[in-house]
């Protein structure tokens, strides 16, 4: 398939208000105020009749208009669903006709725009998929509108899941530009699923779906005060997800609350798949249908015994001391032993990758990574800001040729029992129920493929950043980590909305009365400055040497008078500066030049009501 060049197509995204001052404040179904509603806040408002599934959808679509497109521009949703209204008022019908509803009846969620949704692009941020469109759903999304959850949209992410070059910021694509963190516009969203953290951190859904390879649930969930849960591989189904690694990729809930979280991997288990491997282990059939909701508690940490890494982190030790309070036995140990086996990432990518392409309808407009490289090479100036260093490794390698077969499968092998064996001998050996960090298990939990939870445990003294506790177990216990983190998370109540620790960014956006438009939100916007012309003309073109040459100078700007500072510049260097008298001055050069030629660049420095501009004059200085 040849390369072609290529233009960015416009993100299918909410309409935005037209003015910068929003004209209302946000919609409040039922009087929730979304910044902190609950899913099961949400679930009991429909049952009852309060709200509808419709409005949710509007009312969300409404805070991705004056927070991600407008206000902050937090650039989380890359883009959305034409058919979420419509799946909204299918559920509300069912309700009213009385039908059996699943969990997640009516309730809106974004997606990561690497997993598959029937009518909407599927792209991983790249330019070279930006129109590639499934045949259907991935099956994590089968099981996600089984439960009743309503699809509002797409996130964006780091490109290709963070596999594309080395040095790509986080939450950056070509196709979807940089996401930003709504607690503090200055720092990372981190990780790969940056859209997925950012967006369900400003609440512009109910909950998001992540996915991970190594941290990119996890460390975004951290950055941005989120509940992320990195689950088992083989609980869900990765059919239908751009991928990374087949050993390690996973997708999971990212949310405000660990019941939130619970109730989104209750949906999300999909047994096993005919097509996922990993799922057809024997054991992830047993929690297909398991409700995650009924491992929260209140009293889970009472009696008993955790691990935890040491840090000097105050924040850290706090939420520490909270796991005391509530009766948990805490014995300090050593972060688990890594692998010393090198990555598989770069072994697996271009194999897993092209069976992914390989599954999409003939008019897809790549089918490999080949294509994909070549692609990008043709669009260099769009798709690679920061290159393809990692694409261009991965299709090196040829895991048809025996010797590199047989290095991939020992990295494997090594890899998955190493880190494995490190985290279980930790547990054993200190008869521990998890492992507690300060998200220093993050890696090794990849590896190994075994479960972890991270949850807010605070912001620090000095910035208000946030700062997480991370729990850590063996295969298949989700629900000891939702029990222990749902306790820890009660007894805590830490977690701040991030329009409460960054107001500054929420101002005059009227999700809250807190953030309603003030005299400044209020005022026009200043116009934009008139254009000048400045024009300068030396006085004598040429002067003896000891005699100081001047040049007049008139700025114009149509009827406007301009006003403020002339300045002469050699070589970058100011040698005089002027006021302007009725758009006009003269200016004066150095007595002390040397004989030769100048070039002298007369610049108008603008004003409010003006734009600058600059002229150059040439001078001689003569014996």
């Amino acid at each position: 398939m040849a390369a072609t060049a290529f233009a960015i197509p416009a993100p299918t995204l909410a309409a935005a208000p037209a003015a910068a001052t929003p004209s209302g404040p946000a919609p409040t179904p039922a009087g929730l105020d979304l910044a902190d509603a609950s899913i099961a806040d949400l679930q009991a408002a429909l049952a009852a009749g309060e709200t509808t599934s419709v409005e949710l959808v509007e009312a969300y679509l409404d805070r991705i208009a004056r927070l991600d497109e407008d206000g902050p521009s937090l650039n989380t949703v890359r883009h959305l669903s034409a058919d979420a209204l419509a799946d909204a008022e299918a559920s509300d019908a069912a309700r009213a006709a009385g039908e059996d509803l699943g969990p997640m009846a009516g309730i809106p969620i974004l997606i990561k725009d690497n997993i598959d949704h029937a009518g909407d692009p599927t792209t991983a941020g790249s330019v070279a998929l930006a129109n590639s469109y499934p045949s259907g759903n991935a099956t994590v999304v089968d099981a996600l509108e089984e439960s009743g959850a309503i699809i509002l949209g797409k996130t964006n992410l780091t490109e290709f899941a963070n596999f594309m070059t080395s040095g790509m910021p986080s939450g950056y694509s070509s196709l979807g530009g940089q996401v930003l963190n709504p607690y503090d516009l200055s720092q990372t969203p981190s990780g790969s699923s940056a859209g997925s953290g950012a967006a369900a951190a400003a609440s512009l859904a109910a909950a998001t779906v992540g996915t991970e390879t190594s941290g990119s649930i996890l460390s975004p969930a951290n950055a941005n005060s989120l509940v992320g849960i990195k689950p088992t591989v083989g609980l869900i189904s990765r059919t239908g997800i751009v991928p990374i690694s087949a050993t390690q990729d996973t997708a999971g809930p990212m949310t405000r609350s660990v019941g939130d979280a619970a109730a989104m991997l209750s949906a999300m288990t999909t047994g096993a798949d005919p097509e996922d491997p990993a799922t057809q282990d024997g054991q992830a059939d047993a929690f297909d249908d398991v409700d995650y909701t009924e491992s929260l508690s209140t009293d889970a940490l009472a009696g008993t015994r955790l691990g935890y890494v040491a840090s000097s982190n105050e924040t850290y030790l706090a939420a520490l001391q909270v796991l005391r309070d509530q009766g948990a036995e805490l014995v300090e140990v050593a972060s688990p032993t890594n692998t010393t086996a090198p990555s598989i990432l770069t072994y697996e990518f271009e194999r897993d990758l092209n069976a992914y392409l390989a599954r999409l309808p003939e008019t897809a407009p790549v089918s490999t990574l080949e294509e994909v490289i070549a692609f990008n090479e043709a669009n260099a100036r769009v798709a690679l800001k920061f290159g393809q260093t990692l694409l261009t490794a991965s299709a090196e390698v040829d895991l048809e040729d025996p010797e590199q077969a047989a290095a991939y499968e020992a990295a494997r092998t090594q890899g998955l029992t190493e880190t494995r064996a490190g985290i279980d001998s930790t547990l054993t050996a200190n008869n521990i129920e998890a492992i507690v960090s300060n998200a220093g298990t993050t890696g090794i939990g990849a590896r190994a493929g075994y479960p972890s939870l991270t949850l807010p445990a605070g912001y620090a003294a000095a910035n208000r950043r946030p700062v997480p506790i991370t729990f850590l177990g063996t295969a298949y216990t989700e629900e000891t980590l939702i029990a222990l983190a749902s306790d820890y998370e009660e007894a805590a109540a830490v977690r701040r909305s991030p329009q409460e620790i960054n107001p500054t960014a929420f101002d005059c956006t009227w999700v809250s009365p807190e953030t309603a438009p003030d005299e400044d939100c209020l005022a026009e916007p200043a116009a934009d400055p008139v254009a000048s012309t400045t024009l300068a003309a030396a006085v004598r073109p040429v002067v003896k040497k000891g005699t100081a040459a001047r040049i007049r100078v008139a700025v114009a700007a149509g009827d406007v008078v301009p006003e403020g500072r002339v300045t002469a510049a050699l070589d970058g260097r100011r040698v005089d500066r002027s006021t302007l008298d009725g758009g006009r001055a003269v200016l004066t050069l150095p007595r002390r030049l040397a004989v030769g030629r100048y070039v002298v660049t007369v610049a108008y420095a603008g004003s409010d009501e003006v734009a600058p501009s600059q002229d150059r004059v040439r001078v001689r200085v003569r014996r």
